[in-house]
């Protein structure tokens, strides 16, 4: 066991995390929902105490008396007795309500809100002695028996503490006349849970990123369950396709980059575009930088107007080269002479001098071979041998 734990060098990933929340695994504090209840009923005591402590002593005091009618009949006793408990429970029940609430809210502070019902499925394995017996030495078991220890001392410590200042007041509240009596008891009630709960808050402040701390731990994985959970997420379909479409995202992103670069657009108009670079002081042929249909056109065309280059319509030309040029390859040999044509009317339009015609607009010519219609089916039938 303590070999496997050293292999598990990996954060665990995000698939792991779920898949352990599917099954009620997931970091938790008990110490942040106790002081979050604790908190809660002193907040309610210190604004209602008043009231609950007055209302307290008069039933008290309703509770010993009693009319000759009572006395005369017995069974009617249980009657006044649950009466007297059902004003208790409504006094109370707000009480009730607001620390349920609490808990609830505070148990989802450290690992969010998850409802799986595989936590409450009964499992074999809980009722095995040896798992028992593990469970009870193991270190989380000794993790929680010193937080045990140490949250008692500390409870106990503040107790004690309150116990010995306020002594002489307890011993007195037994000579006082109910009313001050219980006013007393309010104030040391309320006081004692101040303290209690910042001794509570305490802990849990402590235990709630410990408590994320182990499961993270726990839930850590060898590299050899990455490579494996790898290997199953690629098998899915559902997950190749995601990843295609994001590795086309990332490619249409990279080339749309690169149009800034182009000296020239060649266009379908419509519904192809083709943005070519071409480098004067070099041997070589003009570069496809990028090339799309339809939306990714209209993104090359918008892309091209913000930075200024050249668009030009040549219908033929442009699915030419979307069908027989991928990105960053040098156009086919075939269709230098076309491609020179636009280059060199682009690069005429960028040295036009005032008072002097510029040069006129060329009409490329496509060897019947390049010819393709829009599906890029070649529109002579001897180019498809």
């Amino acid at each position: 066991m303590a070999d496997d734990d050293a292999q598990r060098t990996e954060e665990p990933t995000a698939r792991r995390l779920r898949r352990a929340r599917d099954e009620g695994q997931f970091a938790r504090s008990n110490e942040a929902t106790g002081a979050a209840v604790v908190l809660g009923a002193m907040a309610m005591m210190a604004y209602m105490g008043d009231l609950w402590f007055n209302q307290i002593a008069k039933y008290f005091a309703s509770g010993f008396t009693f009319d000759r009618k009572t006395l005369d009949t017995p069974t009617l006793l249980p009657a006044v007795f649950g009466s007297q408990l059902t004003d208790g429970l409504l006094m109370i029940l707000p009480l009730m309500l607001l620390t349920a609430v609490l808990a609830i809210m505070a148990s989802g502070v450290t690992g969010g809100y998850h409802f799986s019902l595989a936590a409450i499925a009964p499992k074999l394995e809980k009722l095995s002695l040896l798992s028992g017996i593990k469970r009870m030495v193991g270190a989380q078991a000794a993790v929680e028996l010193i937080k045990s220890i140490l949250k008692f001392g500390l409870v106990a410590m503040v107790l004690f503490l309150m116990l010995d200042r306020h002594f002489s007041a307890l011993v007195s509240v037994g000579n006082m006349e109910l009313g001050p009596a219980m006013a007393l008891s309010g104030s040391l009630i309320s006081e004692s849970m101040l303290w209690l709960a910042g001794s509570l808050l305490l802990i849990a402040l402590i235990d709630v990123p410990y408590q994320r701390y182990t499961f993270l731990k726990r839930m850590r994985m060898t590299k050899q369950e990455i490579k494996d959970e790898m290997k199953d997420m690629e098998g899915r379909p559902e997950v190749k396709q995601q990843i295609r479409r994001r590795q086309r995202e990332v490619a249409t992103q990279r080339m749309m980059q690169k149009v800034k670069d182009a000296d020239v657009i060649i266009t379908n108009p419509e519904h192809f575009a083709v943005a070519l670079a071409y480098d004067p002081t070099s041997d070589g042929a003009p570069i496809l930088l990028a090339k799309g249909v339809d939306f990714t056109a209209t993104r090359i065309r918008e892309e091209a107007k913000t930075h200024g280059i050249e668009i030009f319509a040549a219908p033929e030309l442009a699915r030419a080269l979307y069908f027989t040029t991928e990105l960053d390859q040098s156009i086919p040999e075939a269709l230098y002479h076309a491609v020179a044509q636009v280059i060199a009317y682009v690069f005429s339009l960028a040295q036009v001098q005032p008072g002097v015609d510029p040069m006129a607009r060329p009409v490329p010519k496509i060897p019947k071979a390049m010819l393709f219609d829009t599906d890029g089916k070649p529109l002579v039938p001897e180019a498809a041998t």
